[in-house]
């Protein structure tokens, strides 16, 4: 009985270990999920800034290009 016992601790902290390393190996792929999708969100930004940018650019030379007329 007395060497059942620390077997059984044992087996339960052993099982504890596992559910630690699984939730970490959970918590990665979701912090690895976050960030990809964190990286299309600002390339998506970046495409945007981009457009607004071409389209002043554009609108400031039609402005000159009229006061040249």
């Amino acid at each position: 009985m007395k060497r059942l016992i620390p077997l059984i601790a044992a087996a339960a902290l052993s099982a504890c270990g596992m559910d630690v390393a699984s939730s970490a190996a959970t918590a990665a792929a979701l912090k690895k999920q976050e960030l990809e999708q964190g990286k299309k969100t600002q390339d998506m930004a970046q495409q945007k800034i981009n457009q607004a940018v071409e389209q002043m650019n554009q609108a400031a030379q039609n402005r000159e290009d009229a006061q040249k007329q």
